[in-house]
């Protein structure tokens, strides 16, 4: 049984039913890394030398596609390791489900983890028992797990998708939100209005939404300050604006550190491409600076960014093993920069 043993599998492995090449005849750029369990939202760390990616466990379910997300119905987490790219990937049991957190009604979406000190700590959204997404955190002295939950959502966090940057001068920062289903429409005032829009603010020409960031304290398990907004500009050094799909944030923010520059990479969510933008410190502001993912089969785009070993990998997700948008499988590819710093766009198909 998967929640008694390990279980390993290779990124070579045969499919287990997925088509060779999409549905219109282009072939994958990459391969699903597991195929004996739907994975998604990949978050990819190096701690002690090896790769541990967390993702979101989808699970089937008879729920309806809509736009927020009801679908999406996970209730537990799995965590992926590998020694390399490319090499033999193990499946850990569950190592967090939703009913071993007091504050938690269901959709366990996509997680975050870190370190520090000794101790290693998973990062989740989820909704409440009155319907409304929180962040809360769990810690574990393995980065395999099994990890036990705080009591309480992470106060002052809210919405979805947390991401954590830990920064070279020791400071880690909570990144976190979505619009739509993410609920990140809903707390412009501060706090949850549940009148609010069930997508975005509609309000095109006016600055669209911001991903939030805020310092987490000593213990990792609290915000050391008030979340600030992540604000995108953009060519003209103007916020970019609500209307802006192919730019605007989303969901699914990460945040890294390359030669001095700071990189802010997020999900444009309905228009399907993974996007950038950069600045001189992680507050920002951003400055815009283009795709670096075009679209994959599939409704949803997230992702994580990491060094392995002298290079750059994206873990991304698509649905080639279900063609189902709620049963994705997580995927790597190389990432690349060129001399002025910026990303080389990645097309998920080869021609």
């Amino acid at each position: 049984m998967l929640n008694k043993t390990l279980v390993t599998v290779t990124a070579s492995a045969a499919l287990l039913g997925a088509a060779p090449v999409t549905p219109n005849g282009q072939h994958y750029l990459a391969q699903p890394l597991v195929t004996s369990i739907f994975t998604a939202d990949p978050s990819a760390h190096v701690f002690n030398g090896k790769i541990y990616v967390y993702p979101s466990h989808d699970v089937p379910t008879d729920i309806p596609d809509d736009d927020l997300g009801s679908e999406y119905a996970m209730h537990d987490y799995r965590v992926l390791s590998m020694d390399r790219i490319g090499g033999k990937v193990t499946i850990s049991p569950p190592v967090l489900d939703v009913k071993q957190v007091p504050w938690a009604s269901k959709q366990m979406w996509a997680p975050d983890a870190a370190y520090r000190n000794g101790t290693y700590y998973l990062y989740f959204p989820a909704r409440d028992h009155q319907g409304i997404f929180r962040i809360g955190v769990a810690t574990s002295k393995s980065p395999t797990g099994p990890f036990k939950a705080e009591p309480q959502p992470i106060k002052g966090a809210y919405s979805i998708d947390p991401a954590v940057f830990a920064d070279k001068d020791g400071k880690s920062y909570l990144i976190f939100g979505g619009i739509w289903g993410g609920q990140l429409q809903r707390w412009t005032s501060g706090h949850f209005d549940p009148r609010g829009s069930d997508t975005d603010l509609k309000q095109d020409t006016k600055p669209a939404l911001s991903a939030k960031i805020a310092r987490l304290g000593p213990d990792m398990k609290q915000l050391a300050e008030a979340p600030r907004d992540l604000v995108l500009l953009d060519e003209h050094g103007k916020p970019l604006l609500g209307g802006d799909h192919d730019r605007r944030f989303f969901e699914g923010g990460w945040m890294f550190r390359r030669n001095g520059t700071y990189y802010f990479t997020y999900s444009t969510g309905d228009t399907h491409f993974l996007a950038y933008a950069t600045a001189t410190n992680p507050y920002g502001p951003f400055h815009y600076r283009g795709h670096f993912l075009e679209p994959v089969q599939g409704w949803t785009t997230h992702h994580s960014i990491v060094e392995f070993q002298g290079k750059w990998w994206l873990f991304y997700h698509d649905t080639q093993l279900s063609n189902k948008n709620h049963l994705r499988n997580v995927k790597v590819t190389e990432l690349h920069f060129n001399p002025d710093g910026s990303i080389r766009s990645i097309d998920p198909f080869t021609r």
